[in-house]
């Protein structure tokens, strides 16, 4: 019977140890090598995806002691949900990429250290990079993570619709109001083209805010102190909304609801001439358009000066509770990825900025700027913003909700809701969520 029961275990510890060497094959590999694995989660797809695999493969090529392995986790949402299911565990990446409003949730956890850690201890200069896009990730005077793929929205339109409707296609509108206006042009020239169309999409809202100086919450959107409200007034909330309506009622407004992929198939197929969207989707929608596509700033009222943009996109975070050497190793990958020739790479590749403005000047985007000089304009426009606490951007672990608050009441105005109501209900619900929020941390 002892016999039998040595057997078992000797063949139940050999199972064991079969399975802990196919779980950790890619680390047993790396081991092997001599290197140092480092662990890396994106949420990278298409054209993204593809530079991103191609810059971890060159990486891995350049040196001897390091190995990164790049694997997809999904959408920034799954990604940073299952981030916090294994957070603390031995199954955490060595680094994550997560979306700007997932700031605060990552500081929440508990489960990083900030960059600014590694920044002061080598004395590390991050002076050259884009200081528009550090303000983001800096709380306190402290960068919490490094900055990696960023956009801003800005505001495509048809060249050849602007010029059968006889507008000048090198002068595209600033205003909300310009842009009516134009809208009535383009319809009246194009019966079967609509002027304008803008995705109820809670983020881009957050961007118009910013653009007339307004702030998403109150505390100096939640960085000298935990948000308690929304920091925008009615006239600025409700701005959007009635120019919106008003479009609506002009008949020169494409409803697209939520749906940003149909918003860009109605703009390539002649079904819109103007709509707002991510710079990130520039290179997409210029390579497929049958016409020549322009790229402006985003708008504003013209009751309003220009303020600028709020950076987007995701950034970087070093995960706690790694061994100094992985997270060493890690900190050399992040800080090969801003060097200006890693960044050129990434922003011809994908239409993101590139975190490092040094890589402007390479030869690869001068050329690609040559091909796309709209891709230049994405750029002007982020250089251009007007660094304050309302282009710095919010930050609240609450803000994914708030941004599905706000598309609900837009798509309400779109289906021909009441824009008053609308927005009093939305407000109401955003405050509602914010308290929510603060009363689960015991605020």
């Amino acid at each position: 019977m002892k016999k039998r029961l040595s057997i078992l275990m000797i063949g139940l510890l050999f199972l064991l140890t079969a399975c802990n060497t196919t779980e950790k094959g890619s680390a047993s590999s790396a081991a092997d090598n001599g290197k140092q694995m480092v662990t890396f989660w994106h949420s990278m797809s298409g054209a993204g995806q593809e530079t991103l695999k191609q810059i971890v493969e060159d990486y891995n090529n350049s040196q001897d002691k390091i190995q990164v392995n790049a694997e997809f986790q999904g959408t920034y949402d799954e990604a940073l949900t299952k981030f916090h299911t294994v957070a603390g565990t031995k199954s955490a990446p060595s680094i994550i990429q997560v979306f700007e409003i997932g700031t605060k949730s990552m500081i929440n956890s508990g489960n990083i250290v900030p960059i600014q850690k590694f920044v002061d201890k080598e004395k590390y200069d991050m002076s050259g990079l884009e200081q528009n896009i550090l303000n983001y990730y800096t709380i306190d005077n402290k960068l919490y993570s490094m900055p990696f793929n960023s956009s801003t929205p800005v505001m495509y339109y048809n060249k050849d619709a602007f010029k059968k409707a006889g507008i000048d296609p090198e002068n595209p509108p600033r205003t909300f109001e310009e842009i009516e206006n134009i809208s009535k042009s383009i319809t009246k020239a194009n019966p079967d083209m609509k002027g304008f169309a803008l995705q109820a999409y809670g983020w881009l809202f957050e961007e118009l805010m910013a653009n007339q100086g307004a702030l998403l919450m109150n505390n100096d959107n939640g960085r000298s102190d935990t948000p308690s409200k929304i920091g925008f007034s009615k006239e600025e909330g409700t701005s959007v909304f009635n120019w919106v309506k008003r479009m609506i009622d002009d008949g020169t407004f494409a409803n697209y609801g939520t749906n940003g992929d149909n918003m860009v198939a109605g703009f390539l197929a002649g079904d819109v001439s103007m709509f707002v969207q991510s710079s990130a989707s520039a290179r997409d929608v210029i390579d497929n358009a049958p016409f020549e596509v322009g790229v402006a700033f985003l708008p504003h009222p013209e009751s309003k000066e220009r303020q600028g943009v709020v950076i987007g996109g995701a950034s970087l975070w070093m995960i706690d509770g790694k061994p100094k050497e992985e997270q060493q190793a890690a900190w050399e990958f992040m800080k090969y990825l801003q060097t200006p020739e890693v960044q050129a790479k990434w922003h011809v590749g994908t239409g993101y900025f590139a975190i490092n403005p040094k890589a402007y000047e390479n030869p690869m985007v001068k050329e690609a700027y040559n091909k796309m000089p709209q891709l230049q304009v994405t750029v002007n426009q982020l250089q251009s913003t007007k660094p304050s606490i309302a282009t710095q951007g919010a930050i609240m672990d609450m803000i994914p909700e708030g941004r599905k608050i706000i598309e609900t009441a837009l798509e309400t105005v779109y289906n021909g809701g009441n824009v008053d109501k609308a927005y009093d209900t939305a407000v109401k619900q955003f405050n509602a969520a914010i308290k929510q929020a603060n009363a689960a941390r015991g605020k």
